[in-house]
């Protein structure tokens, strides 16, 4: 896209030769880049040949490179089986067939691994499965390089030729500049591919969007300023609440998972749950009632989120409130900042009454997503106060866990909620388990360009993103 493209700025001479200040950040920030490489050599040669490589997608072919050397063995275009090719890597060219045509052929010659060479003057590839191929396991790895003559030539003359692969340390060779004017870090690419730059330029896009929605006028109420969340406990905060609550009918959770250090190399490496719970009146019915949910993102720092929890208004029912942010004990450290918004919303219009929410009914509690999980939810009866004049349902729902299918988070799962056994109520999260889910979500948050496989999309939720509360009208249906 054009409004991307002309935000992007090259530099064609190698970093050491910029003579500014730029190598000295890309040295700082350095450590994450490597060069994939495969090295050649055979009997004569003064010197080893050594060429960058790109392996397959790593969502395609699992099976990574042995620290070994292999023999190299031609297997012309590598779409019909060679048996000499048993034990060693396969030489084939890029034409005639598919990639996975290739490897799945070599693979059934007893190949260790492929190498697909690309025709002069080609460019090398990004080696990926198409459609229902994606369903078939194949257990060699695979690389494309571009043609080396001297390669060539050797195996056209019938010498041995060996292969070992490794990868290099470099300096890292990108970085961003967000719309405050500050230096950034992209996050790790999982492959090459410029779409992690645009899901990096989306995201700032999102955050220039964020600060300025909290310039919107709000009563705020800080909770946690870049307190440690870790262990047990989490973080825990009591703070006093602003008087005349009911002059409010909306509040909004400003929340922000940074690391402890200032580079994304110091964020913890996992993706979790994160969980808010409030307790205004220990003896109430709403103590430690969950009030927001978040997911950590993998070793990335920069996640900041505005969630509408409005709805949840009543468990703030005393001027006075504790809350709890905390996830997993066994994670590593984040660091946590929250603020409550309180303010006005424009609901009002064509004359119509202002609502505010007076009370929350509880229904159901999540559990382990496991073949008895339907189980566990029973028909309940509720009352509605007779001076209700809107009903809605509200619900927090991740999938995780797993199932006798070995199905959690990757599988689509739908969720029905029926009232008066008439009014069914569906979520599906139907992007589950897809390769790209998660990147179309960048432009409400999710942190992108993470250090682990945070493109799929998942049941309900994302890495790096808030977990936005489903809200549907059912005052019709009750």
């Amino acid at each position: 896209k054009k409004e991307v493209l002309s935000r992007l700025h090259f530099s064609p001479v190698p970093v050491f030769a910029l003579g500014n200040w730029i190598p000295s950040v890309f040295y700082y920030w350095g450590g994450t880049p490597r060069l994939t490489q495969a090295v050649f050599t055979s009997e004569g040669w003064n010197i080893p040949v050594v060429i960058k490589r790109l392996d397959a997608r790593y969502d395609w072919l699992m099976t990574r490179w042995g620290q070994r050397s292999y023999e190299l063995i031609d297997a012309g275009d590598g779409c019909d089986p060679v048996p000499s090719v048993a034990g060693a890597v396969a030489w084939v060219s890029e034409v005639n067939c598919s990639f996975f045509t290739k490897v799945q052929t070599m693979a059934k010659s007893n190949a260790s691994g492929v190498l697909v060479y690309a025709l002069p003057g080609n460019p090398i590839q990004d080696m990926n499965c198409v459609g229902d191929e994606c369903n078939s396991t194949l257990s060699i790895p695979a690389a494309m390089v571009h043609q080396e003559v001297s390669v060539a030539q050797a195996l056209q003359f019938g010498q041995l030729v060996y292969v070992t692969f490794q990868s290099t340390p470099s300096p890292n060779f990108i970085f961003g500049i967000d719309q405050q004017g500050a230096l950034a870090e992209m996050g790790g690419f999982l492959y090459p591919s410029f779409s992690f730059i645009n899901w990096q330029a989306q995201w700032f896009d999102f955050y220039a969007d964020l600060q300025a929605r909290l310039q919107s006028p709000a009563k705020v109420v800080s909770v946690f300023d870049k307190v440690q969340m870790q262990g047990e406990k989490g973080a825990v905060a009591t703070v006093n609440l602003p008087s005349g609550l009911l002059d409010f009918d909306m509040l909004e959770l400003d929340a922000s998972l940074s690391c402890p250090g200032k580079r994304d190399s110091s964020c913890a490496h996992w993706d979790h749950t994160v969980q808010l719970f409030i307790c205004c009146d220990p003896l109430g019915p709403y103590c430690n009632t969950e009030l927001g949910r978040w997911i950590t993102a993998f070793r990335r720092g920069i996640g900041h989120w505005l969630t509408d929890v409005s709805p949840l208004l009543p468990l703030l029912d005393s001027n006075k409130c504790t809350l709890t942010m905390k996830t997993v004990p066994w994670a590593m450290l984040w660091i946590v900042s929250l603020n409550l918004r309180f303010s006005v919303s424009n609901q009002t219009g064509n004359g119509e009454e202002k609502l505010h929410p007076f009370r929350v009914m509880s229904l159901y509690s999540g559990g382990t997503f496991d073949k008895n999980y339907n189980k566990r939810f029973q028909p309940i009866k509720f009352p509605v106060p007779a001076s209700t004049k809107k009903v809605e349902l509200y619900a927090v729902i991740t999938a995780h866990g797993s199932d006798e299918n070995n199905c959690g988070e990757f599988c689509v799962t739908s969720h029905h909620f029926l009232f008066n056994a008439v009014f069914n109520n569906t979520l599906i999260f139907d992007s589950a388990g897809s390769p790209l889910g998660c990147t179309l979500r960048v432009i409400e948050g999710a942190v992108p360009n993470e250090h682990g496989t945070w493109l799929y999309g998942r049941g309900g939720w994302c890495d790096g993103l808030q977990v936005n509360p489903w809200r549907i009208d059912i005052t019709k249906q009750v």
